[in-house]
């Protein structure tokens, strides 16, 4: 330590990789919320999260989709609106999520942002997303394209989500699903069982040591800070 002058003793913690596997692991099925961004009838981005929760719940995960019909936009209700109420208990609820959105002028819809912006960063001392897994997909109305899920990981690295490296875009989503909303065999269906494939290895490698990976060095000088100044505070006289 004596040629890092910088660091904070009390925060500075050695890594230690036992601590990546601990002994023992959850056994319940992994549990994923499913966000979709179009409130229409036939809803591409819904279709394409359906077809997702059957594949989760093939490989063994517990999937549960939020209806974003009736969501207030943000700041135009109070937090305990119902349906705000039910995002949040549902956030809290999963391991893992999945955010599928239609593209719109090049980029996610603003159902997709306006779901997104009412998860808080924080809720009484807890980061209800901190170190969960995400999976991001979107459908597009034309050629492919990837503005959307860059947005959206980008959005995921920002709600301190671990994002898998696997993603889907679907072209023409008009022309890939049936009259029934179920999705045609193609290469499209095929790369999105490849990501729920891999969301579910993510969830269960790293659910039980979420909080250890997004443990901070800095946050942890915030608090080694607080303290000493709380413990060492002088009574006025």
């Amino acid at each position: 330590m004596s040629d890092l002058p910088n660091l904070t003793p009390g925060a500075f913690r050695p890594v230690d990789p036992s601590a990546l596997f601990p002994a023992t692991r959850s056994s319940h099925k992994p549990r994923i919320l499913l966000l979709y961004g179009s409130l229409r009838e036939r809803s591409f981005s819904r279709f394409a999260a359906e077809e997702a929760a059957r594949l989760l719940q093939a490989f063994g995960a517990e999937p549960r989709l939020f209806d974003p019909h009736g969501l207030p936009l943000v700041d135009e209700a109070p937090a305990d609106h119902p349906k705000v109420a039910e995002l949040r208990d549902l956030v809290g609820w999963c391991e893992g999520m999945v955010w599928s959105s239609p593209e719109r002028h090049g980029a996610m819809s603003g159902v997709m942002k306006t779901q997104i912006d009412w998860i808080p960063l924080s809720l009484g001392g807890v980061r209800p997303t901190q170190g969960k897994t995400l999976a991001v997909m979107q459908v597009c109305g034309g050629s492919q394209s990837f503005n959307t899920v860059n947005q959206l990981r980008i959005l995921g690295r920002w709600m301190r989500l671990l994002t898998i490296p696997n993603q889907s875009s679907v072209a023409k989503a008009w022309d890939e699903f049936d009259e029934a909303g179920r999705m045609k065999p193609s290469s499209y269906y095929d790369r999105i069982v490849d990501v729920m494939e891999e969301l579910v290895r993510f969830t269960l490698l790293t659910r039980d040591i979420r909080d250890l990976l997004v443990d901070r060095y800095s946050e942890r000088v915030e608090s080694h800070e607080a303290l000493s100044r709380r413990v060492n505070q002088v009574k006025a006289v």
